[in-house]
Order: structure tokens, then sequence, then C-alpha cells
């Protein structure tokens, strides 16, 4: 018999003859399936698990695994169809839309089919993940004293230490809080500083998953462009005048999808005019741990040019973690400070201590720095890869800007070209795109595709979906 080394392949085999015993027989010991599979007792153990987990086997210890009873007749399905008028109803007045559209955010969450490369992904490879400082992290965390118990409501202070030197500018712990993740972050933000029905400035193009925050809590996205130097401050300063708005959101450093920089003299600019406007600026800063090997000094927080609590900066452990390692940070200073904090109470009470515990096991250790070193060399080598590709093998694709930091390029599509019908043809020649629409809160000015370097396993599958980004660019252009 082969070794099979996965939890889940065993399971399937377990599952497939569960039909030879009988409700509530015994099926072989763990040793002997240890013997048969040449597996580990522990792939057994959690094999096991799995299947008493879908209550196929029930567990006894001492006495084995058996079989599990049949489950009860599933009742008769119900009629639901009332609940369309439940959830419509008035809907027309009312500020707070009752659906939501997910889409744009759904796109960088779904993995795409088997053999399909994966140029849509927004989260490291696995292969990029510490995973194994992760483990450890968690390991050690699980064994503080305390650790199970409930933590401060703002948040472990160690880890809102940390985060505060990370940012800082003298912002300091008592200026943070810690939150489940950028997207709970950014919500959050929005809830506190933006009334239902009122306008929010967005950088466009902008990160989809933003634009359904501010659409699901009733605000109006008003778009601002940006260019390779960040967001534009006189069309700013004229969206703040023509709307009446209160909050901007922008992301200064790697912008998401574009990757710019706000440029220095502009930093001053967007402060200035917000501050005058009497508006908040949501800062979100998600990437700042993806930076390339060869970008230099970073500029500093927007939030530390900032004294008077124009800024309520967001910042993120999970981009350079993984996607489960939702542990991420708010800063504000003046009475915004409380407002987000009785929101994050009122939603979600607290992040849970465990998770909080790992993650300032995982930053305090040496593992740390080296990841991040280690990533650092290899975003730019998928980024050179991806570049040097598609200029070799994609010339109509228009490349504007090459980034130093984030994990995307952003690239706009020949003129009368149909940006979902080139992300069709490009998953039907195998690979996952993410089409450019979704990132404009009105009408896009042009086509245009953003692809992640990130998700994938290597360099090598990077080369291999840029050609087979040629077939789809061939079947679109009619070549």
């Amino acid at each position: 018999m082969q070794q099979r080394s996965s939890v889940g392949e065993l399971a399937t085999q377990l599952r497939r003859e569960l039909d030879r015993y009988s409700p509530g027989g015994k099926l072989p010991s763990s040793r002997s399936l240890v013997e048969r599979f040449r597996v580990s007792p522990v792939t057994v153990s959690r094999a096991l698990a799995q299947l008493s987990a879908e209550g196929l086997v029930v567990t006894r210890p001492g006495a084995g695994a058996f079989r599990a009873e049949p489950r009860a007749t599933t009742s008769a399905v119900g009629d639901t169809s009332w609940q369309e008028v439940a959830l419509s109803a008035d809907g027309a007045a009312d500020l707070v839309p009752r659906t939501v559209d997910a889409s744009g955010v759904v796109v960088s969450l779904t993995a795409p089919p088997p053999g399909v490369v994966e140029f849509n992904g927004g989260y490291l490879h696995p292969s990029l993940q510490p995973e194994r400082a992760m483990a450890a992290a968690l390991a050690r965390a699980g064994r503080r004293p305390g650790a199970w118990g409930r933590p401060p409501l703002e948040g472990l202070p160690e880890l809102r230490e940390w985060f505060a030197r990370g940012i800082g500018g003298g912002v300091t712990a008592a200026e943070v809080l810690i939150t489940a993740g950028g997207q709970s972050a950014l919500t959050t933000a929005l809830r506190a500083v933006a009334a239902p029905g009122a306008p929010v400035l967005v950088e466009s193009p902008t990160y989809p998953g933003m634009l359904a925050i501010a659409r699901s809590a009733g605000l109006r996205p008003v778009p601002v462009p940006v260019d390779p130097d960040g967001v534009r401050p006189s069309l700013l300063a004229d969206a703040f005048r023509a709307t009446g708005a209160r909050v901007f959101v922008c992301q200064p450093l790697f912008q998401n999808p574009t990757g710019a920089v706000l440029a220095a003299d502009r930093r001053t600019e967007v402060l200035r005019i917000a501050r005058e406007a009497g508006a908040f600026v949501v800062e979100d800063d998600f990437v700042r741990r993806l930076v390339h090997e060869d970008a230099g000094p970073l500029p500093s927080p927007l939030m530390t040019d900032d004294p008077d609590g124009v800024v309520v900066h967001v910042c993120s452990l999970t981009k350079a973690t993984s996607p489960s390692f939702r542990i991420s940070a708010l800063a504000a200073r003046g009475p915004v400070l409380e407002r987000l904090r009785a929101i994050q109470v009122v939603d979600t009470f607290f992040v849970p201590r465990p998770l909080q515990e790992a993650a300032v096991e995982l930053v305090g250790s040496p593992a740390w720095p080296r990841h991040l070193r280690t990533i650092s060399a290899e975003l730019k080598a998928r980024r050179d890869t991806m570049t040097a590709a598609l200029r070799l093998s994609l010339p109509e694709l228009t490349l504007p800007h090459v980034p130093s930091g984030g994990y995307h390029l952003w690239l706009r599509l020949p003129d009368g070209t149909d940006d979902l019908t080139f992300t069709s043809a490009a998953l039907r020649a195998g690979v996952a795109i993410t089409p450019g629409r979704p990132y404009f809160s009105a009408e896009p000015p042009a086509a245009h595709i953003r692809l992640s370097f990130a998700a994938v396993a290597g360099t090598g599958e990077i080369t291999e979906g840029v050609r087979r980004l040629r077939a789809a660019c061939d079947e679109v252009l009619g070549r």
C-alpha cells in the first residue's frame, strides 16, 4: 500500500468503507489503520475526528471508533417565498440598503478550479506564508497564563504598543485598537465617521472591498482620480467642495490597484485640504509589510504628519502572514477614538485573545524579520518575472507603473476591449484574473485588469500564466 500523507485522503477512504459496518459496528483499531495505510497515529486520529465531526463515526475513549447511527430523515422543504416580501418591503426608503453586493470581494477570496493559474488572489501563496512560525507562535500562545481568558476590550497592551511603534510619529498604545482584520477595521472606521446617506470620497480606481463597505453602510462613494503620484489634490479639493463630504478613504502606499505611492508634496496638501473641509482621512496602510527588496526607504504613514486627529489609520498583519491570521489595528486621536471603540465593542466585543497572544509571540520572534526579508526578495523576483513576461509576450497591454511594493500589477487593455470579456477568455485559457470594472465607483475611463503575483506557487507558474494570457488576448483581439 502506498504511503498516504493526507488526512483528507484517509478520511475519504474510510468514508467509502463505512458501508461494510452496521450502525454501531466497531471500526478497525487505530493501530491496524496505521499499519494498513502506512500513516502516522496523528493522521489516523485526525481522519477519525473529521468523520466524527461529519456525524459518520462515534469515538469512545478506550473503546475505539464506531459507525454512527443513521441520521433522522430530513423534513420536507418549507416554503420560504414569504421572505422576498419581508426582506424588500419599503426598501426604497432605507438609508442603509438591506441587500449587499459582495461580488467584488468574493473574486479575490474564491479559489479558482484546479489547474487554473491564480492571478486573482489577494493573499500570499502557502509557500510564502510563515506557517511554521505561526504554528510555533500559536503553540506558545496557548501556554501563556490567561491565554484563554477575556482580553482587554481595546486589545492586549503589548500588541497595541507594537502597532503604535510601527506607525511611529508619537502614536501611543492608548491611541490604538486591535481589530479582526483590515476589512473589519475599515467597516468600523466608515461607520464612525460617516452617517448613512452621506457621500464618501474614494480614490479612483480603488479596492472593491472598500466600495462594498461604503455601499452596505448606505454611503455614496464619490470618485477622485489618482495618477502615478497618488490622488490629485486639486480634484480632491473640488470633490470636497462639490459634495460636502466629511471623509476621504485612501491608500497612500502602494495603492490598490495602481500601486501608486502618494508623492511627498501631495501628502501635506491632502491633509491640509481635509482639515479645511472639516473631514477625516481614513488611511488604509494595507501592504507596508509587503515592500519589495529594491524599494528603498518608505514614506511614513500619513498619521505621523497629523497632530490634529484628521487621520484614522488602519494597518494589518494579515497580508504578510495568512488570510486566517486576522489581526489588525485602528489608530486615531481625539473623540473619534471612543466612537471607534464603542462600535467595535457592539459589533464583536473583542478580538479572540489566543489570536492576539499568537500575534505577540510571532512579531516578537526572530522568525518575523527573517520572514519579512524572505517575502521582500520573493515578491521582487515575482514582480520582475511577471513584468518581463508581459512586456515580451503581451505588448498590447499597457503597464503604466511598476510598483516597488504590494502584490499586483494594473494593466490597461487596448481601446475597445471589454475587461469582462477578456477575463472570461483568460479563464477559458486556464488563468484567473481580476477585471478592472469593480475598482471604479463610477464609469471606468478605460478597460483594465489586475494581475496578482503573490498567490501563485512561483515564477514558473507566472511565466505559464502569461503564456496562457497570450492565447486569451489572441481570442479577444481576433488574431
